[in-house]
């Protein structure tokens, strides 16, 4: 079979990864031509373009499974709504009838806040946020596309894993850390989220939404005491003034991923985030 990924980067590559060794054709979409030589080494067969302008679109394969999968360039000169709602319809209209199946990798900010509380897959959506605000547009247009029948939706929690460590930065750096109390942090492992990737893939009754994450959310001064731990750095010392490092988000709600379990049997590698922060730290 052969699949499209659209955005072959953090997450597409480890999912072509996967194809690849299962057999599969996989073609990635990527913007820069030295990304394009890297996928090209794994396999992966590598067409350079850009889902915000269709001309380059025109000859994309038909693939029976579509991931879309595009990261936001802060530096590319397009605003998230280009890139998440535009380059999906961009997309849309440019694939093949062949395609069966389309994955959209969302995120679980599409919900805004929650006040600590936990929320599922039937909460409200609220997004405070724009990238969040565009990423719930776009998932809107997906549902309402002749293809929205046959999607997938993952929003995924805080996606991390070796080389992407959330707030490393701020932990070397040595400085006092905005962060209140109650703030949590929901993750999921960039290994395990390929996984639920080829199990959505295989979802027997889409359309459907599923909220990617561990489920057990960690409070993030926690979170940052094991990752100043692993890092050989200095315990961190936080505050509540505004001036000092924000860190990410005010971090008031806990993901369950209660559907992700029962309905795609996923069984994840890193089941909690301390197993997964030391294998991911392993490295640095």
């Amino acid at each position: 079979m052969t699949k499209l990924i659209l955005g072959c980067g953090y997450l597409g590559r480890r999912v072509a990864r996967r194809w690849r060794a299962m057999g599969h054709e996989v073609f990635g979409l990527v913007r820069h031509a030295e990304h394009a030589h890297q996928i090209a080494a794994e396999g992966v067969r590598p067409i350079v373009a850009d889902v915000t302008e269709p001309v380059s679109l025109r000859a994309l394969p038909p693939a029976e499974t579509v991931l879309y999968c595009v990261g936001y360039d802060p530096v590319g000169g397009k605003s998230r709504r280009e890139v998440y709602v535009e380059g999906l319809r961009n997309v849309l209209d440019s694939l093949s009838p062949a395609t069966r199946r389309a994955i959209f990798i969302s995120s679980t900010g599409v919900f805004g806040e929650a006040g600590g509380g936990w929320i599922d897959e039937d909460s409200p959506c609220r997004p405070a946020r724009e990238a969040a605000q565009a990423l719930l547009a776009a998932e809107k247009q997906l549902a309402a596309h002749p293809l929205g029948k046959l999607a997938i939706v993952l929003r995924l929690a805080g996606l991390y894993g070796p080389g992407r460590l959330p707030q490393t930065a701020e932990i070397r750096s040595g400085r006092p850390l905005a962060v209140p109390v109650g703030c949590w942090v929901n993750l999921i492992h960039v290994d395990d989220a390929a996984s639920v990737v080829l199990a959505a893939e295989a979802c027997p009754h889409p359309p459907r939404t599923y909220l990617v994450s561990d489920g057990h959310p960690v409070g993030r001064r926690e979170y940052l005491g094991r990752l100043a731990e692993l890092l050989g750095a200095p315990p961190p010392t936080f505050c509540e003034s505004e001036t000092a490092s924000p860190g990410r988000g005010a971090g008031q709600k806990r993901v369950r991923n209660t559907r992700m379990l029962e309905e795609l049997g996923v069984q994840l590698l890193y089941p909690t985030y301390r197993e997964g922060l030391a294998a991911a730290a392993g490295g640095l």
